[in-house]
């Protein structure tokens, strides 16, 4: 018996609408690509939403249209993937590194007022994990310091706050369509914003600075860009998810409360706490277990692929104290999450029948060991 980590949801309508772009001999992007961006506006509620290859990309254009660059600094959760922290080295500003929660993953936002600078323009929170941020803090913290909020939204299409869903609160907010995301286009991602003349600079920017276009012969670029264009083809496995992703997010809440259940009483075993308010999307479910490493090895042993959580990344040599990164705090619980945090099995298929077998495998390997995961 083997149990994936994650699996992509596939469907005929998928198929068919990709056989449907190969045949049409169009598989740049274009007008599937446009309904792509259709209907992840309308499930975000949006003003404008822009599809391009990836979320790394997404995230360095909304740095980009901010006009951050050398001698700015960008405050970043420390617990995430590279790349947060990353793309504001790539466009030459200063990284600055701070604390999570211990409970919720998130960024600390004590840790984050403590961190502002004259030179501080922006924080970049991470809703990891589908996990949703509490953004009216985030908004009132914007407004007393006068910062932007970019949103590392790379796991958190469909998660909501009060309602309202990720890629509507913050000033820009850029997904990931990664394999490992519920919705994946393989590879590709999205920037969502409600101000128009940052929508048109980047849909410029990602287009080769592409200003006017009605023949190639007349077409004018106005300013350098690059081209971050997400394909029809790609496009196309996307919007077959989108048109059912509120059935994609019922199952995977479902399957999130059933792993709650099933893990309430252990006391070793912690759940991360989300933010009253919240409703989250689940990318993946995480737990905190004592002797994470040994515990992976065992339960893969077992046939049960889990994986750890993200990464502490002042722990890696890429972001060493200097002109391009600032730690902020001794970093003790991003380096506790870190060391503690497990995600298990969650797709579309996983059945009750699995994820019982998932859980009672946990209990036995957390049993086996010593001490407690909280």
């Amino acid at each position: 018996m083997r149990i994936p980590l994650s699996k992509p949801y596939l469907n005929e309508d998928l198929k068919r609408g990709v056989l449907e772009v190969l045949d049409s001999g169009y598989w740049t992007e274009g007008a599937v690509t446009r309904e792509f961006e259709r209907l992840c506006r309308g499930h975000i509620g949006c003003g404008h939403a822009l599809a391009v290859s990836n979320c790394s990309v997404g995230l360095e254009m909304a740095l980009r249209v901010l006009g951050i660059g050398p001698g700015d600094e960008v405050i970043v959760s420390d617990y995430t993937y590279p790349v947060t922290a990353g793309v504001v080295n790539l466009v030459g500003a200063t990284a600055v590194l701070v604390d999570v929660e211990r409970d919720t993953m998130l960024a600390d936002l004590a840790a984050v007022e403590a961190a502002i600078t004259p030179r501080t323009k922006a924080v970049m929170p991470v809703s990891l994990f589908g996990l949703p941020l509490a953004y009216d803090r985030l908004e009132a913290l914007k407004k007393k310091h006068g910062l932007y909020v970019i949103e590392d939204a790379a796991c958190s299409i469909g998660t909501e706050y009060q309602g309202r869903k990720t890629g509507n609160w913050a000033d820009l907010a850029a997904f990931s369509f990664y394999p490992r995301k519920f919705i994946t286009t393989g590879e590709g991602g999205l920037v969502t914003t409600n101000r128009p003349e940052w929508a048109e600079w980047m849909d410029s920017f990602k287009h080769f600075g592409m200003q006017a276009q009605t023949t190639r012969e007349d077409t004018v670029f106005g300013m350098v860009g690059t081209n971050y264009k997400l394909s029809n083809i790609l496009a196309a496995v996307g919007c077959a998810q989108m048109r059912v992703i509120d059935a994609l997010l019922a199952r995977r809440r479902e399957q999130a409360a059933r792993y709650v259940e099933l893990l309430s009483g252990d006391g070793r075993i912690g759940i991360p706490r989300v933010v009253e308010g919240g409703n989250p999307s689940y990318q993946a479910f995480c737990v905190f277990v004592p002797e994470r490493d040994r515990v992976m090895r065992a339960l893969r042993a077992d046939g049960i692929e889990v994986q750890i959580g993200s990464y502490a990344l002042h722990k890696h040599p890429a972001f060493r104290p200097g002109p391009l990164c600032r730690l902020a705090g001794d970093l003790d619980n991003s380096r506790w999450v870190f060391e503690h945090s497990l995600a298990l099995p969650l797709f579309h298929e996983l059945a009750p029948g699995d994820q019982e077998h998932v859980v009672a495998r946990l209990r036995q390997v957390v049993a086996a060991g010593q001490g407690s995961g909280r």
